[in-house]
């Protein structure tokens, strides 16, 4: 179907978000009418502009308190609508969105109501153009779909058909069934957004908490769905009001905007893109440092060994059981400070996440390879960390291609030189998890390139207290856990990755933290020092074993249960902007310590002091 954009989702001027909407593949944009009214240039330009953008204006938007007001009010409604109906003669176009009344001169009055709505239409249809009538969900008196279908059933004109629009009617929670029930041809317009559950006035959600598809908790899969089945085959279009977007850059968040839709049309069976790609497991994790000498030793205290060099790149492999690490020294000059930038998946089909990637509109990144490298795909994250899809270790050993797309794929450690080495494991297996800080204004946006692009599951997002305020965090997972993303935010703009902010770190499964960490230790490894008024807590949520509480204070570990299992962790001091998390998972556990959060975060600022 064909796709579009309202003006006032994004930032920028007039010409801005034209132009932002072209470039990420949008078919027409909506015109909202303040940003017409602020622009410099005049309807017919703006016409000749979207026309050589290869734009249509699908929505001219919006028209306010028009029916159910007192004669002589109607009638300077019908004076306002005369012009704005030229206005869209000269814009190019042929829908004008009309919403419910909010005016206190509206009467509670179905006949009247029809009636003015009927006459609106008469001088719409001389003007060559459509009316679409919406609910507002806090309409004066009209605040659901099927009452606005009523009307507009009742006025019965040609130039008359309804605006259906996902936040007004499932913000209410009304039954999107009854959509089916309209014909097809009197749905004239479909505009689209989400938003995450909370507990605000109807009005303020919308105002300033809606999100592109995917981003919330609104079932607007099944309100396409069901419009669809109405008959309905005009443009899905996005009408998001969200305080972020509206600071963000244009570019970006359209693009953001269209692979949202892409993804909605996938799920509501529209259109079927590449189909997803569920990464298996960690390959690697990239730190990008210009001085070894910052991170390695620490490496060394965890029990990791230098196996191996990259025979083009100044890039070193670290390894301990299945948990490898590279060390890269290509930095450039911009980059001192030991950073985590990337992390490889390893895939039953990498040519196939990479076409994923590409139709959803993920930048692939161009990559700098000797002749006999293995061809990585990466493709970049929207907080910069570039994600490489990598062949899995079991078809990388038996040098077979999982899909036919990756024939001829060697494994990424071909690349790799065996260094001399002498292996001191200290119990170390696999990379549990990896934590990225997200741009404050990229977080929606980063929830639906992981689940869209990556092809992970998102969790539910918690508050972790911070002493310097909330933080936001949302994990996102494949099915038996073997990858997890756990994605964070601060409250600050200044807490951006860019900008010197929040460090990544990554998380290591031992089977035996006690004696991992004991043996961190005893190499050198500065951990995390833990208050003691923890452990008094820890004491009180809690009953643990003789002694077992003791060894936990004398070793800085943390502590968490839930009903499927416990989980143990602690974790490094920051170096650079990077730091480590030890784990152990027993029984079913499935969380990441939330609990213990506002704990690290408090030592981490202390140490910073």
């Amino acid at each position: 179907m064909r796709t579009s954009i309202a003006t006032v989702s994004l930032s920028g001027t007039l010409t801005e978000k034209l132009t932002a909407a072209a470039r990420a593949g949008f078919d027409g944009v909506e015109i909202f009418e303040n940003d017409l009214i602020g622009s410099p240039l005049g309807p017919e330009e703006i016409r000749e502009r979207v026309a050589d953008l290869g734009l249509t204006i699908d929505l001219f938007q919006p028209m306010r308190d028009i029916e159910a007001v007192p004669a002589d009010e109607f009638a300077r409604n019908l004076r306002r609508a005369e012009h704005k109906f030229r206005l869209m003669r000269r814009l190019g176009a042929d829908t004008v969105l009309v919403c419910s009344s909010v005016s206190p001169y509206a009467a509670d009055d179905d006949a009247l109501a029809t009636d003015q709505l009927r006459r609106l239409a008469d001088l719409a249809q001389e003007s060559g153009v459509r009316v679409a009538y919406e609910a507002l969900a806090w309409g004066r008196h009209v605040s659901t779909y099927e009452h606005a279908w009523r009307i507009v059933e009742a006025a019965d004109h040609p130039a008359l058909g309804i605006c259906l629009d996902s936040f007004h009617i499932l913000a209410r929670g009304s039954d999107v069934t009854g959509i089916e029930a309209i014909p097809g041809d009197k749905i004239f317009f479909l505009q689209l957004a989400d938003a995450p559950q909370m507990a605000l006035d109807v009005l303020q959600w919308s105002r300033h908490h809606r999100c592109f598809p995917g981003q919330g908790d609104l079932d607007v899969t099944g309100l396409v769905r069901a419009a669809v089945r109405a008959g309905y085959d005009g443009p899905l279009s996005l009408e998001v009001f969200n305080d972020v977007f509206r600071q963000a850059d244009a570019g970006r968040t359209a693009i953001d905007a269209r692979r949202s839709l892409t993804l909605l049309q996938e799920s509501a069976g529209l259109t079927a893109p590449p189909a997803p790609v569920v990464p298996t497991g960690f390959a690697f994790v990239e730190i990008a440092t210009a001085d070894t000498a910052r991170i390695a030793p620490l490496l060394t205290a965890l029990g990791f060994s230098r196996t191996a060099r990259h025979s083009g790149k100044p890039v070193d492999l670290w390894e301990q059981g299945e948990a490898r690490i590279l060390l890269n020294t290509d930095t450039g000059s911009h980059r001192t400070e030991p950073a985590l930038t990337a992390v490889g998946l390893e895939s039953p089909d990498p040519a196939g996440a990479s076409a994923r990637a590409e139709s959803l509109l993920a930048p692939v990144l161009p990559r700098r390879r000797a002749p006999g490298d293995a061809p990585l795909d990466a493709v970049a994250a929207p907080d910069g960390t570039e994600f490489f899809f990598c062949v899995t270790e079991r078809t990388e050993r038996s040098g077979d291609s999982a899909r036919p797309g990756d024939a001829g794929r060697a494994g990424w450690t071909g690349d790799f030189a065996p260094a001399p080495h002498t292996p001191d494991p200290f119990g170390i297996t696999r990379i549990d998890h990896v934590a990225l800080t997200q741009p404050w204004h990229h977080f929606d946006e980063a929830t639906l390139f992981h689940r869209g692009v990556l092809g992970l599951r998102p969790h539910a997002s918690v508050d972790l207290a911070d002493p310097y305020g909330l933080l936001r965090s949302r994990a996102a997972s494949n099915e038996d856990g073997t990858v997890r993303i756990a994605l964070g935010v601060g409250a600050s703009p200044t807490e951006d990755p860019a900008r010197g902010g929040r460090p990544q770190h990554v998380a290591l499964v031992t089977d035996d933290l006690v004696t991992t960490v004991r043996r961190a230790r005893a190499a050198g490894a500065r951990l995390l020092p833990v208050p003691a008024n923890y452990y008094d807590d820890l004491a009180a949520r809690h009953t643990f074993a003789p002694g077992e509480l003791e060894t936990y204070r004398e070793l800085g570990i943390l502590y968490d249960r839930d009903e499927k299992g416990e989980f143990r962790h602690c974790y490094t001091v920051t170096t650079g902007r990077v730091f480590f998390e030890l784990v152990e998972r027993s029984g079913g556990y499935d969380g990441y310590g939330a609990r213990n959060a506002p704990v690290r975060l408090a030592a981490q600022h202390a140490l910073a002091e």
